[in-house]
């Protein structure tokens, strides 16, 4: 555990994360996070970019969405079908 002050920062108030403690948990410079207060604490987590899955991606596809074939011209070397 690690005692940190908070400081104004503007009209607002700061906290600096130790680096141990932001290596730990992957929050670089730039990082997103989520604040929260839970059962009187407050908490940061950093916030996770969901991959993409392509379930979730052709659940997206539509008649409208879709595009039609393109043509590319003949194949060359190996790759014909």
């Amino acid at each position: 555990m690690v005692r940190v002050q908070v400081q104004k920062w503007g009209n607002s108030l700061a906290l600096r994360i130790p680096k141990p403690f932001a290596q730990d948990v992957g929050v670089r410079e730039g990082t997103a996070v989520q604040l929260s207060v839970s059962e009187g604490r407050l908490v940061a987590a950093p916030i996770r970019a969901r991959k993409a899955r392509l379930k979730d991606l052709l659940a997206r596809v539509s008649k409208t969405n879709l595009h039609d074939e393109v043509e590319t011209g003949r194949p060359v070397g190996r790759e014909g079908w």
